[in-house]
């Protein structure tokens, strides 16, 4: 019954992996970026949506939408000022650009909120659980993966179904061939990492309802989404939700093989998908 615990569980814990992951497999889809700050704007916005709670009595729903919007606002900011001065052919200055950017970021988390951990108070839906047979499940965790997934098939939706989303995929395909058919890459770009980023306000929430935050915690999430990512397939959406939930449920059957096994198995099993299928489980080859 253990085993079977700790699917369902590796499951739930895989929505919140999806959340993480999202925003990436679509920068890099689009702009074949990985944003380094990617987990420090998780605990950026999770740490505003703590401290907004506090002071204005916010329930943790009113606290999300803020934070959605706040998100889509920061990713336009960060695009037209630092990410279309480096986005190009040569990952390098993006990666330089952002693990400059990560850096600060950090340090001005610990300034403003100290080092300290905190979480966003959520009421008794963070205790609720309901029964499934002998087993008995969050109610929290569950709306985090249906979250998570209604998110994955939005986006999947958006990218296949409207002008924006061919556009994106023009852009991603051959961005001087989209530019000649009269699509604006920087407005393309700019509407990308701003629903990325929008997304992890999602995260930000979900993470500081569950569990605790704090300025430093940005390199998990990171290391999550990127596994969650590789996991899945370099830019597919749904091959980032997979990823997610292949990396849940290698923690959480790891966690009960022995305690401090859990995140070691989801590290192992992105390295032997990445030695065996390097292209990942959905990505093409």
């Amino acid at each position: 019954m253990q085993w079977l615990d700790g699917l369902i569980q590796g499951i739930l814990l895989g929505g919140l992996y999806a959340q993480y992951a999202l925003g990436m497999a679509l920068m890099f889809g689009v702009m074949r970026l990985v944003n380094i700050t990617h987990g420090d704007l998780v605990i950026l916005l999770a740490l505003i949506g703590i401290s907004l709670a506090s002071t204005f009595s916010m329930g943790p729903w009113s606290v999300l939408v803020v934070l959605v919007v706040l998100g889509a606002v920061i990713g336009v900011i960060l695009q037209r000022l630092i990410l279309n001065r480096v986005v190009g052919a040569d990952p390098l200055p993006s990666l330089i650009a952002t693990f400059g950017l990560s850096i600060a970021l950090q340090n001005a988390m610990l300034q403003i909120w100290s080092a300290d951990t905190r979480s966003l108070e959520g009421g008794a839906i963070v205790h609720a659980s309901f029964q499934l047979g002998p087993l008995f499940v969050g109610v929290l965790p569950v709306i985090v993966l249906l979250t998570a997934t209604v998110l994955t098939g939005g986006l999947d939706v958006v990218l296949r179904s409207t002008r924006f989303g061919r556009a994106l995929r023009a852009a991603s395909a051959d961005v001087e061939a989209a530019a000649l058919t009269g699509v604006n890459p920087k407005t393309v770009y700019t509407g990308a990492t701003a629903i990325a980023v929008a997304i992890l306000g999602f995260a930000a929430v979900f993470q500081s309802l569950r569990s605790t935050v704090a300025p430093a915690d940005g390199a998990f999430q990171l290391i999550y989404a990127f596994e969650a990512v590789i996991i899945g397939g370099m830019g597919s959406i749904w091959g980032a939700f997979l990823g997610a939930m292949a990396l849940g449920i290698s923690q959480s059957i790891g966690f009960r093989i022995d305690p401090g096994f859990g995140i070691l198995a989801g590290h192992l099993v992105f390295l032997a998908i990445l030695a065996l299928r390097p292209q990942g489980l959905l990505g093409k080859g």
